[in-house]
């Protein structure tokens, strides 16, 4: 099955926590997964570089870039940030091992800011209209004029531009207003955004689903997960830790929801927040979820 026609997989922060994506992937394999990584796989955790390569690898997947990345890249250009890029939690050795790895430099390099998917949802790592400064005027496709644009900034190794659209403050959730306006100028329906964790149990919908947070905060050396101690339960919630949570599609699942999942339903598809239960009937080719 082509990757277009899978359900897709949506993948928070994971922040150098290698074991803990491992294991949260491990019941998704990716033959049968679209696996989409909402940026920040490095820094905090000690395998940033490692979860750089095991998404690149992995079958079906794509990765959008985070502000993280975008340091990262920063101070292998530039000498002078790296003591600013190891304060936000990045690592020497990570650093190293990428300035090393050439190819791997160049994949980072061409790593989209946004995803749209094809019933209208628009993935990109944060929870603003920041981008928007990388647009010109009248732009016919502005997420696809948007990714054209990283790519010049980085390949002539200006990063710090993009560090500066992509460190500002999530405003999606508290100006709904503003959402609408990024909604009807990319022509989407939706965002589906991570870079800043949330306490939920499942991910943070706002807006009636207009806008949904997906960061829940899974690696363990994150520095927002050490000020609060994870609470008991579900291993796909957010503080306990979370699992990769997934957007299942198609006809209506046979099967009821697990009681560790919560589910949304719409029409006639249904949306998981968490993992859905492993005996789910799979129909359909899928679309993305409502």
């Amino acid at each position: 099955m082509a990757a277009d026609d899978l359900p897709d997989l949506i993948v928070g922060d994971v922040h150098g926590d290698i074991e803990r994506l491992a294991a949260a992937l491990q019941p998704y394999p990716a033959s049968e997964w679209r696996t989409i990584f909402l940026g920040d796989l490095v820094d905090y955790g000690m395998f940033g570089v490692g979860c750089l390569r095991y998404a690149r690898d992995r079958q079906n997947t794509d990765v959008i870039l985070g502000n993280h990345e975008v340091a990262m890249l920063w101070a292998l250009q530039d000498p002078t940030r790296i003591g600013f890029f190891i304060s936000i939690g990045g690592h020497q050795h990570d650093l190293d091992e990428l300035r090393a790895d050439e190819p791997l430099q160049e994949w980072l390099k061409t790593r989209p800011l946004m995803i749209k998917l094809r019933d209208g949802t628009l993935v990109q790592h944060c929870g603003n209209d920041d981008y928007r400064m990388l647009l010109g005027n009248e732009e016919s496709d502005p997420v696809n004029a948007i990714n054209s644009k990283a790519s010049l900034v980085l390949e002539a190794g200006d990063a710090h531009l993009l560090w500066e659209v992509m460190s500002g403050k999530g405003v999606f959730a508290t100006q709904p207003e503003r959402l609408e306006r990024w909604l009807q100028l990319t022509g989407c329906r939706r965002v589906v955004f991570g870079h800043t964790p949330h306490r939920n149990a499942t991910p943070a919908r706002y807006h009636g689903g207009k806008v949904i947070n997906f960061d829940g905060g899974l690696s363990r050396a994150s520095r927002r997960w050490k000020t609060r101690p994870p609470p008991g339960g579900n291993p796909c919630t957010a503080g306990s830790p979370p699992r990769a949570l997934p957007t299942r599609h198609g006809r209506r699942q046979s099967s009821p929801p697990s009681p560790a999942g919560r589910e949304s339903t719409s029409g006639s598809r249904r949306s998981w927040c968490c993992a859905p239960p492993r005996n789910a009937a799979r129909s359909g080719p899928a679309s993305p979820t409502a």
